[in-house]
């Protein structure tokens, strides 16, 4: 991270940022890609070591003390290379950390003020919060999702069906996307379980208006059960693996041929 970019998100962030991390990081991208129009939906950045080391490696530094910049750090980042390197008409994917948010209002200014900078339109960045991430403040989180949506920005659910609240979090706050965790998806093709439970989450979707994201997609097989169920929107290792500090503009939508 730069000197000029760390003092932007110290203003922006009300002087209450961390000062620079004790460690760098980049990003990785993997495509969701739309099996309905053919081509990338949104890429999600990964955060990756400087050479390459994957997501453990970054978050296991993590800690207490630097978990608002690593955040803050983290939202700059994904949109300065996602800018650098061209998304097109697709979504840019944004994991947070609810519990690294203290003020919804005063943490989104880095956003901004990085979406301005680099020209990155705020209606085609998704924010998205991991279920498997326990949330002691409910309230708190409404809150988050509401100023990101009032903002112009999309809001998910992550890893949905994997983490500590369930049913009981989509009965809170309805986000824009919901990602059903691969837990749910793998394998989908040779258990009828599995079909089921998502045939469920799939009629809340439609009920809700909430748009169904198929994460850890990895045979034809499961591809195509999750398309005739009704998903198009699919990730996963069948259409692409995560790029280093780079994007994949042509998946592989051949697999299902």
């Amino acid at each position: 991270m730069t000197g000029g970019t760390a003092d932007g998100m110290r203003q922006g962030c009300g002087g209450q940022c961390a000062e620079a991390l004790p460690f760098d990081f980049t990003m990785a991208f993997q495509p969701i890609v739309d099996l309905a129009a053919g081509g990338v939906w949104a890429h999600e950045a990964l955060v990756r070591g400087p050479d390459g080391q994957g997501a453990g490696w970054v978050l296991g530094q993590v800690t207490d003390a630097n978990r608002y910049a690593f955040d803050q750090a983290c939202r700059v980042r994904a949109i300065e290379l996602a800018s650098r390197l061209g998304t097109g008409d697709a979504r840019l994917s944004i994991n947070f950390l609810p519990n690294a948010v203290y003020q919804a209002e005063a943490c989104i200014r880095a956003t901004l003020a990085a979406a301005a900078r680099t020209g990155f339109p705020t209606d085609r960045i998704v924010f998205e919060v991991t279920e498997g991430e326990q949330v002691t403040d409910r309230e708190h989180l409404k809150g988050i999702f509401r100023e990101y949506k009032r903002q112009g920005f999309l809001t998910a659910i992550d890893d949905f069906g994997a983490g500590y609240s369930g049913l009981n979090l989509l009965a809170e706050f309805q986000p824009d996307v919901i990602k059903l965790d691969m837990e749910l998806t793998r394998g989908i093709d040779g258990d009828r379980t599995r079909r089921s439970i998502v045939k469920a989450v799939l009629s809340l979707c439609t009920d809700l208006g909430i748009t169904p994201v198929a994460e850890g997609v990895e045979t034809a097989a499961e591809a195509r059960v999750l398309r005739d169920l009704g998903v198009t929107l699919m990730q996963g290792y069948l259409f692409a693996r995560p790029a280093f500090e780079s994007l994949v503009d042509g998946p592989d939508l051949g697999a299902l041929a």
